[in-house]
């Protein structure tokens, strides 16, 4: 008798099936994240003025990996959260069974320290900046930063499940990524780095040594994802429903 398997539509089998090619997907692409987009934090932090554009720019580049993951193979298999604010997220929206929740979520954790490691290579210009470790800022009060990672995964979730929930723009949802955390960097960066991804945070956390405020870069992108969930649900927004636990929609 045939069984209807579809993870990333919230119709998993029935039998306690994992998917560990899934997984392996989230984990790899997860460490692609946070070794290209850090490598670019890095460089353009030894390269380029300190000032808001480069911020923007930094910001822009990083979401550029992110949105070229998701359109990749690795995107196809996964759905390339490679970030568990938005597994949460798509767990909440019914899209994922638990299980594979905490597996995308230990496999992204994982994979962000594993993509983190070779950053040592960058030596003493990575050390510089803490190997693109996400810190409060200077003089900045701790409620506030909680506030910029909260406020930070709201927007990115809702910009995410927004466009998905549309046949005319869902093909564009990898793409509104980059001008988001362009914004997002810009503005927020200085108050708490602009995570909005509790992995992208874990890695260089590890291999640098600073976790200043640490729990600030879970708690605020947790609780944005939830809240992005809850305004869609009741329609606070207007009706946006996706169909499926995916960044990339491929046709």
């Amino acid at each position: 008798m045939h069984t209807t398997d579809r993870p990333l539509h919230g119709q998993p089998s029935p039998h306690d099936r994992l998917h560990p090619q899934l997984y392996l997907a989230e984990a790899i692409g997860t460490a692609l994240l946070v070794f290209f987009g850090l490598s670019l934090v890095i460089l353009f932090a030894s390269a380029l003025p300190a000032t808001g554009w480069r911020r923007a720019l930094t910001g822009g580049c990083f979401g550029t990996v992110g949105a070229l993951i998701a359109i990749s193979p690795l995107g196809r298999i996964s759905g390339a959260h490679i970030n568990p604010a938005v597994t949460l997220a798509f767990w909440l929206e019914g899209k994922l069974a638990w299980r594979d929740t905490l597996c995308y979520v230990l496999a992204q954790s994982l994979g962000a320290v594993l993509g983190a490691i070779p950053l040592l290579l960058w030596g003493d210009r990575g050390r510089a900046v803490n190997f693109g470790a996400t810190t409060v800022g200077a003089g900045v009060p701790v409620w506030l930063a909680l506030c910029g990672e909260f406020i930070a995964t709201l927007a990115l979730v809702l910009c995410i499940f927004i466009t998905a929930a549309h046949e005319r723009s869902r093909r564009f949802t990898p793409w509104t990524i980059p001008p988001l955390f362009a914004w997002l960097v810009w503005w927020e960066a200085p108050l708490s780095g602009a995570s909005a991804n509790p992995a992208r945070s874990i890695g260089p956390a590890l291999i640098s040594g600073v976790y200043s405020e640490w729990w600030i870069y879970v708690v605020g992108p947790l609780s944005g994802a939830a809240l992005a969930v809850a305004l869609l649900r009741f329609e606070v927004l207007g009706h946006h429903q996706v169909s499926v636990a995916r960044v990339a929609h491929h046709e």
